[in-house]
C-alpha cells in the first residue's frame, strides 16, 4: 500500500483528491497539509511513501516544501501536482529534489500510474511540459560547452541517455546487458562526477546539456 500525503492550500482540491484517490487500488491517503511548512511537519510524524505537492501556496510554498522534505527524509519521494504551468517554479522544484510534476487535469489513470511509477524510482513529467523545462537554462553550473561531460566515459553517457529516458536500474542494466548493481556503481560514479544529488538531477541535467543529442547524432 503507497502512503500518501496531499498538499494543496486549497481544501476543496484537497477533499476531491483524497475522495477520488481513496478508491484507487493499494493508495492510501495517510493526511493532508494547507502548506510546505505542514507537509515537513506531517511527513515526519505520518511518514507517507509519495507527497503530492501544490506549487504556490502560502507560508511556504512547493518549491522549499520540497527542499525541505527531500533532505530531511530522502525515502519519500514528491510528485508536483499543479494547475500552473509556470516553468520556473517547477524547474526548481525538480532540481530541489521533486521526482516529477502533472498538471491538476492529468486524467486521474495517468494520476494513479505516475504515482506508482514515481514510488518505483521513476521520474514522470507530464506531457507537453518536458520540453518548455528542458528549454529553460540549467540552475546547476553545467552546461552545454561544460568539460565536465567530456569526462565521462562512453558506457556512462549510455546510461545517462536511459536515465534521461525514465529507465530504472534494472531496464538500464537489460537493455546494455549489464549486471543491476554493476548500473548502481555506475550511477554513483557519475553523480560524484557530476556533483548532482540524484538521478532526477542527473536526467534534468543529461537533457539540458546536450549530451542526448550528441548521443544520437553519433550513433
Amino acid at each position: 500500500m503507497i502512503r500518501l500525503l496531499l498538499v494543496d492550500d486549497q481544501d476543496l482540491i484537497r477533499r476531491g483528491l483524497c475522495a477520488l484517490l481513496s478508491t484507487a487500488p493499494n493508495l492510501e491517503v495517510v493526511g493532508e497539509a494547507e502548506n510546505g511548512q505542514e507537509a515537513v511537519t506531517l511527513a515526519a510524524t505520518l511518514k507517507p511513501h509519495v507527497v503530492l505537492m501544490d506549487v504556490r501556496m502560502p507560508v511556504m510554498d512547493g518549491v522549499a516544501g520540497t527542499h525541505k522534505i527531500c533532505q530531511r527524509f530522502p525515502g519519500i519521494k514528491v510528485l508536483i501536482l499543479t494547475t500552473f504551468n509556470d516553468i520556473d517554479y517547477v524547474t526548481r522544484a525538480l532540481q530541489a529534489g521533486a521526482s516529477g510534476y502533472l498538471l491538476k487535469d492529468t486524467p486521474f489513470e495517468e494520476l494513479t500510474q505516475g504515482i506508482h511509477l514515481i514510488h518505483k524510482g521513476y521520474t514522470q513529467i507530464g506531457p507537453g511540459l518536458d520540453t518548455r523545462v528542458l528549454a529553460q537554462p540549467s540552475a546547476s553550473e553545467l552546461s552545454r560547452d561544460s568539460k565536465t561531460w567530456a569526462l565521462l566515459s562512453e558506457r556512462e553517457k549510455d546510461i545517462l541517455c536511459l536515465i534521461a529516458q525514465g529507465y530504472n536500474n534494472r531496464e538500464i542494466a537489460q537493455s546494455l546487458h549489464l549486471a543491476e548493481k554493476t548500473v548502481k556503481n555506475y550511477i554513483t560514479n557519475i553523480l560524484s562526477q557530476l556533483n548532482l544529488r540524484d538521478r532526477t538531477q542527473l536526467a534534468i541535467a543529461a537533457l539540458q546539456s546536450g549530451i542526448l543529442e550528441n548521443k544520437s547524432t553519433h550513433s
